[in-house]
């Protein structure tokens, strides 16, 4: 069976809008050199899907330059390849006043044209709001030998102790996987989470967008899923490997703090034949000046570090001065910080300078936020 993907970049950037303030969610960095669509696109690649339609709606001017034509990924093809979408408007609906696509379905419709010219016999649908390394091929032979319509990756997690957003999608299935309910809440104790990830196979995607135009549809979950559970085929796929969800800016604090575990990093870069692929940069490598120390970290190329970074994350060309501690931290590419700074669960955004002797420090529940090109 052959696939083409969709990724939305947008649809979660309420979720954590002090990073998505310039950039959409697919553009968000994570991980020290990665963006989050790297992981939905690696997923992809890795997979054999050769053919990916990105969904935008605004603010994608980053990703844009971070997805340029596609070569990191070995989708700058004559045939296939990536293809932006930018939302469908046309002049009189602009001229009106009209409001761009607010829901995932609305953003499907906005897409047809894409959708109409794929010959694929399924789409992989996927958001950036998750973080995970999967074999989409396993999944594509499971919906193709059930005969399902649609088939949800579902992860079984204890949300507990989760940051979970208000409205997240839970499944619940029979013995034979079979979807037996799909609500949207904010979940409590053990279940299984939709991933954001799912395969539809391209008859039933034609026939749910037509009948979406022509009943006013809005809701993808609401007014097609929860309304034709029972009659159409509804499955599940139950995904086991390394998972990570990015709700907030907490979250977003937790998981990149996730990757200092070997539990982490073995689940998610480490898996044999489905590297996570991003853009290349040619940067110079990190250099340690005589008295810095650093410990369980991820540094990224291109630093200059000559206090103590303990528990952190580095993006590229991060500068860390003399007799500066960054504990628990994640500074973002080009972030500079002066003598003797002191740092503790701080997050900065891209080209932040914080000057000599500055001391900023928050918690794991409430990291201190700076914003892209930031002083303190």
């Amino acid at each position: 069976m052959t696939a083409a993907g969709l990724i939305f970049s947008n649809i979660h950037d309420q979720s954590t809008p002090e990073l998505t303030r310039v950039r959409t969610m697919a553009s968000v960095p994570f991980g020290g050199r990665y963006r989050l669509i790297d992981f939905a696109l690696s997923n992809m690649v890795n997979s054999g899907i050769t053919k990916v339609g990105l969904i935008t709606h605004y603010n994608y001017q980053s990703l844009l330059d971070h997805i340029g034509t596609g070569k990191d990924w070995d989708l700058a093809r004559r045939s296939g390849g990536i293809k932006i979408l930018p939302p469908f408007i046309t002049a009189y609906d602009n001229a009106a006043g009209q409001k761009l696509y607010a829901s995932r379905l609305e953003a499907l419709m906005g897409a047809r044209d894409f959708i109409n010219r794929c010959t694929e016999d399924c789409f992989v649908l996927s958001d950036c709001d998750i973080i995970c390394n999967i074999d989409l091929n396993a999944v594509i032979e499971d919906h193709a030998k059930s005969g399902a319509d649609v088939t949800f990756v579902t992860k079984r997690v204890d949300t507990t102790d989760m940051d979970i957003a208000e409205n997240v999608g839970v499944i619940s299935a029979d013995a034979d996987r079979n979807v037996t309910d799909f609500v949207m809440t904010k979940p409590a104790g053990e279940v299984n989470l939709y991933t954001n990830i799912m395969v539809v196979s391209r008859g039933y995607m034609m026939s749910v967008l037509a009948d979406a135009v022509a009943h006013g549809y809005t809701s993808f979950f609401r007014d097609i899923i929860s309304h034709s559970i029972g009659k159409a085929n509804y499955r599940i796929y139950e995904y086991d490997g390394w998972y990570a969800y990015i709700g907030s800016l907490e979250s977003y604090f937790a998981c990149s703090m996730q990757l200092l575990t070997d539990e982490a990093r073995n689940g998610l870069f480490h898996v044999k034949n489905r590297p996570i692929l991003t853009k290349v940069r040619n940067s110079a490598p990190t250099k340690y000046n005589e008295g810095a120390e650093v410990k369980n970290s991820l540094i990224a190329d291109g630093c200059v570090i000559e206090g103590t970074v303990e528990n952190s994350i580095l993006f590229r060309g991060v500068k860390v001065g003399k007799g500066t501690v960054v504990k628990n931290s994640i500074l973002m590419q080009d972030t500079y910080t002066g003598s003797d700074v002191s740092l503790n669960c701080v997050i900065t955004d891209k080209n932040v300078m914080i000057r000599d002797g500055r001391t900023l420090s928050g918690h794991e529940t409430m990291p201190f936020f700076i914003g892209k090109n930031g002083s303190v």
